[in-house]
């Protein structure tokens, strides 16, 4: 199948999955973080075939895994804000900077 097919604009876009994301992120960080740790003790074997790069591909997978994490965080806890907030009515104006005097 050509790469034209799936961007000629013809097939609607599937719906985002829905799931706990921090919970998948955190999974996954935990993950990248045990393979590094995994790893430490056959360092001297990795040095000597020319793998150190796996090793440290699972510490910045792990550490990436945090900045993710604290993102993900963020961004549930600013939909849940939004959510909170109730929706305006049309007599009301919409929220906007604060004046500065």
């Amino acid at each position: 199948m050509r790469l034209s097919t799936w961007l000629d604009g013809d097939r609607e876009a599937p719906e985002p999955l829905e799931g706990n994301v921090v919970l998948t992120v955190t999974v996954g960080t935990v993950v990248w973080f045990a393979l590094f740790l995994g790893q430490l003790p056959f360092y001297g074997w990795f040095a000597d075939h020319g793998h150190t790069w796996w090793v440290w591909t699972c510490l910045v997978g792990g550490c990436g895994g945090l900045v993710g994490l604290w993102y993900c965080r963020r961004r549930e806890a600013a939909i849940r804000r939004a959510a909170a907030r109730p929706a305006p009515t049309p007599d009301t104006p919409a929220p906007g900077p604060e004046p500065r005097t």
